[in-house]
């Protein structure tokens, strides 16, 4: 008898701990600030978080159930199924360990820069499921970055100007 609850209590409390964890994991996606979303391998949205409603515009209501074009800007999404389609064949990637940088459209027809990891989700067998992302709006660091580029290159500019000996 006491072998029988002993073993009863250890797997309630496995349960439990797992269902804590699940409990953690799920606090942590839903609420994270940066959007964390995951496409099955057709490229059709499946989870949706909080913070890609922030980045994108986009309920998880309106989002999930919908391809990525959703968020891929038109001039882009040739090149990109292309590339969503040879990974979720072949399984191989030059991009599962960079911070990717790319355009991406918001639901108000604006065009953001995203910065974003891949993480290719598989099953037990080793296949690929789909692909989650975890993606971090820099539009604002992005355009700062880029207008300081162009104040240098005035600057090198008219510093070369300055070099130039005078032709008279």
């Amino acid at each position: 008898m006491f072998m029988v609850r002993y073993t009863k209590n250890r797997k309630r409390k496995a349960m439990e701990t797992l269902t804590n964890q699940e409990w953690i994991y799920r606090q942590i996606v839903d609420f994270a600030q940066d959007g964390i979303l995951f496409a099955d391998r057709d490229g059709i949205i499946r989870l949706w978080n909080s913070g890609a409603e922030t980045r994108f515009g986009y309920t998880a209501q309106e989002a999930l159930g919908q391809n990525l074009d959703l968020i891929v800007p038109e001039k882009l999404r040739e090149r990109h199924w292309e590339g969503y389609h040879r990974v979720m064949e072949t399984g191989e990637s030059r991009y599962g360990k960079e911070l990717l940088k790319a355009p991406a459209s918001h639901k108000d027809g604006k065009q953001i820069s995203v910065e974003f990891t891949i993480i290719f989700v598989r099953d037990h067998r080793n296949e690929i499921l789909g692909s989650a992302s975890i993606m971090r709006d820099v539009t604002e660091s992005w355009q700062k970055e880029k207008e300081l580029k162009g104040r240098l290159k005035l600057l090198e500019d008219k510093l070369k100007l300055q070099k130039m000996p005078d032709a008279t």
